[in-house]
Parts: structure tokens; C-alpha cells; sequence
């Protein structure tokens, strides 16, 4: 198989949790408790994935000057990008609960909560084909660890467009799309960065890195808090230490 079809069917492996979580959030009854605490363990894995096979490999590549850089910036974008999707309705795109705006309550909120699913799940998916980029072999530990936090998202965010009144029709095809987007995000990933130097490739992974912390902060976490709050912070470090496990596991 063709190293940049490989970089998309990871991608692709890895976005299709949103879709799965989809389905579970949108058939079965499922607590809020249980998704938030879901959505804590999603969110320690990605913090875990994001310093060890983000970040630090980041550094290793670029130094810390592309790093640090790369990282602000894409904290910087995800959290512009979130503001202006917030204004339009799209502030509780991940929450379970009642929190979700319906179409009459804000006209063009659905608009706005499938470009911000867009804007959670991309940054995600480049980093694997990046991961390609040193050495031909896909991250394991990034790709296991961005299905792991992407079934809570899905979950979550499906059960509180359900709540909204949204349909199965509008719900499934904002996923499915996000799952192929995220496919052709891998594939851009190598196949856009490939020729360039070590430094854009580690200023472009700390890119991803800012931004995911940045849409963990805004979106999954307040949501892991809001129900689950006494056991958030513990359920989090267990998603953590999982991710971090396999980090070194995999080395």
C-alpha cells in the first residue's frame, strides 16, 4: 500500500470512533454521568498523547523555538475559531445534557456545530500523517490514542444533538463526514509536508498539539466536570497513565 493511502486509512480508522461513538450516543440511553466520565478518560489520553508523541517529539525534531511557536499558535487559532462558533451556537457542541441550542432557538447553529466538529477532529487527524514522516510507520500510540478520545466526543456530542431535536439524518452525516475528513487530514498530513524541513514538520505537530489542548479545555473537560465532577480529575489521570502506558509500551 502507498505510504500517503496509508496515512488516510489510519485517519480514517481513527475518525470512524466519532461515528461509532455517534451511534452509541444516539440508540442507547446512556447517564450523563457515564459520558462525562467517558469523556474525562478521553481527555487524559489525549493529554498524555499530546506531550509524549506530540510534543516531545516535536522538540526532538525542531527545537524548541518551532515548538513553542507552533504550539501557541494553534492554541491561539483553535480558541479564535472557537469564539466565533460559539457566538453562532456552537459553545456546548460536545455537551450530552440540555445545553445543545435547537435550530429555533439559534438559526444556523447546526451550521455552526458541524464546522466546529470539523475544527476539533482535524488537527488530530494531520498528526498522524505526520507520524508516517519519520521512518514510513504510523504512530500507533497517536492513532490508538485519537480513536480512544474520539469516541467519547462522538458520544457525547450525538446524545446532545438528540436532546436538540436534531436528526439522525443531520447527526450521522456530520460524523460520517468528520470520519472521511479526518481521513483526508492524515493523507494532506504527509502528503502537504513530506519536502519540507524538520523544523515547519515540528512547528506543524506542535500546532496540532496547541490546538487540542486548547479544544480539551473549551469543549471535553468543561463537559467531564458538569457531571462527573467528584471523580473527574481521578478518571482523568486513569486516561492519562493508559495513554502513557502505551507510549512507552510502544517505544
Amino acid at each position: 500500500m502507498p505510504t500517503w493511502l496509508e496515512a488516510g486509512f489510519w485517519g480514517l480508522l481513527a475518525g470512524s470512533a466519532l461515528l461509532l461513538g455517534a451511534g452509541i450516543g444516539y440508540f442507547a440511553r446512556i447517564p450523563q454521568r457515564v459520558i462525562a466520565a467517558v469523556m474525562a478518560f478521553g481527555s487524559g489520553v489525549l493529554i498524555s498523547a499530546l506531550s509524549f508523541e506530540l510534543m516531545d517529539k516535536a522538540f526532538e525534531r525542531g527545537g524548541f523555538d518551532s515548538t513553542a511557536i507552533g504550539f501557541l499558535a494553534g492554541a491561539a487559532l483553535f480558541t479564535g475559531g472557537n469564539a466565533l462558533l460559539a457566538r453562532r451556537g456552537a459553545k456546548h457542541r460536545k455537551r450530552s445534557g440540555a445545553l445543545q441550542p435547537t435550530e429555533k432557538d439559534s438559526q444556523g447553529s447546526g451550521t455552526a456545530i458541524a464546522v466546529g466538529a470539523l475544527l476539533d477532529g482535524i488537527p488530530e487527524s494531520i498528526v498522524i500523517g505526520l507520524s508516517l514522516l519519520q521512518g514510513g510507520v504510523v504512530s500507533m500510540v497517536a492513532v490508538i490514542a485519537i480513536f480512544l478520545s474520539n469516541l467519547p466526543e462522538g458520544l457525547s456530542s450525538a446524545a446532545g444533538m438528540k436532546r436538540a431535536g436534531r436528526s439522525a439524518r443531520f447527526i450521522f452525516g456530520v460524523w460520517g463526514g468528520i470520519a472521511l475528513a479526518s481521513g483526508l487530514a492524515a493523507l494532506l498530513g504527509y502528503s502537504a509536508f513530506r519536502e519540507f524541513s524538520p523544523d515547519v514538520i515540528a512547528a506543524t505537530t506542535a500546532v496540532a498539539a496547541g490546538a487540542i489542548l486548547a479544544m480539551l479545555a473549551d469543549t471535553m473537560i468543561p463537559e467531564a466536570f458538569e457531571e462527573a465532577h467528584d471523580m473527574a480529575g481521578l478518571i482523568t489521570v486513569a486516561g492519562f497513565l493508559s495513554a502513557f502506558a502505551l507510549s512507552k509500551l510502544g517505544g
